[in-house]
């Protein structure tokens, strides 16, 4: 059984299509979702935890249905929000505690003192949690949310604004999940963190998969070498035989090329002929930065995106 599966999973608001024939197949491994602002990640992540219906199409969590079973779902899973949500007037054994008593667990002060020692809290764990750092808050809501033994955890930004010692931490915890059977469904804008850590990926780009595979997979797509270019003013395209354009961001190009040494001067050449100002140009390996711009491209909001953005605080605030 496939721990999560989606079948042309689709959510419209008004006539901004935000999930666009979502099909998609998850199972035991970390599997991260990328995508520009405005791209589905959060809609999926939302109908997926049945905080969210459907437009149409299926999605199934463990076996059941997220429609006909969201109960069940929810039993199965667990959810770590962007924004933290621990309370900080509590202390870091009483978050946990709540969250074990929701949930009914058995011995439920056994189960929180083992959750607060795999996560590293013990020696904290009855200080107050607004004295709690961003990184220890990150692993006290990982506290909360393994409380039930859950079998799907879904992470949202799981390390934003992390300094680079505590996102290595929390990756630490995650990978050790993962070890355990877990399946994790996670979403960030970190391309280095889903190179490293990620399974698979799936990049999505207004509601659709652009790309999805392991990063190794992904990266071997692109050509050899990536030369990027920076330039001074609009960029005038520029072909080259021999050479791949990728994409741009802001005020630099970024081509792939079989060989970059031997491409490199030609493209200066023939960048300097079209009439663009070369200011700097380098030669690297594929990243997957450069296939995630060559499968979003240069983007804008999508048509509806405010509308959008303001059902979805509605929706967080318990509007309708």
């Amino acid at each position: 059984m496939t721990t999560i599966q989606t079948e042309n999973l689709t959510k419209n608001f008004g006539d901004l299509c935000a999930v666009d024939n979502l099909c998609l197949t998850v199972d035991k491994e970390i599997f991260g979702l990328l995508g520009p602002n405005g791209s589905g990640k959060t809609t999926t992540v939302l109908m997926l935890t049945t905080l969210l219906s459907q437009t149409k199409g299926n999605a199934s969590i463990c076996g059941h249905d997220t429609r006909r079973e969201p109960e069940k779902v929810r039993d199965c899973i667990s959810y770590v929000p962007q924004d933290m949500a621990v309370d900080t007037t509590l202390t870091g054994r009483e978050n946990v505690l709540i969250f074990a008593r929701l949930y009914g667990v058995k011995n439920p002060k056994d189960r929180v003192d083992e959750l607060l020692a795999v996560m590293e809290l013990t020696d904290r764990a009855d200080d107050l949690a607004k004295t709690y750092s961003g990184g220890m808050r990150r692993r006290l809501e990982l506290a909360e949310a393994l409380v039930h033994e859950p079998e799907v955890i879904f992470l949202d930004e799981p390390t934003l604004g992390l300094d680079v010692g505590a996102r290595k931490n929390i990756w630490n915890h995650i990978h050790a999940l993962n070890k355990k059977g877990m399946t994790i469904f996670m979403t960030t804008h970190y391309m280095d963190e889903a190179d490293q850590y990620c399974d698979r990926v799936g990049i999505i780009n207004h509601g659709k998969i652009a790309a999805l595979g392991n990063p190794s997979e992904l990266k071997a797509h692109l050509m050899k070498d990536v030369i990027t270019v920076t330039i001074d003013g609009e960029y005038a395209p520029t072909q080259l035989d021999g050479t791949l354009f990728v994409g741009q961001l802001g005020d630099t190009i970024s081509f792939t090329a079989e060989n970059g040494r031997e491409a490199l001067p030609l493209l200066v050449d023939a960048l300097n002929h079209a009439g663009n100002r070369v200011k700097a140009m380098s030669l690297r390996e594929p990243s997957l930065d450069d296939v995630f711009l060559q499968s979003v491209g240069k983007q804008e909001e999508p048509k509806g995106f405010e509308e959008w953005k303001f059902r979805m605080m509605l929706h967080h605030r318990g509007g309708s």
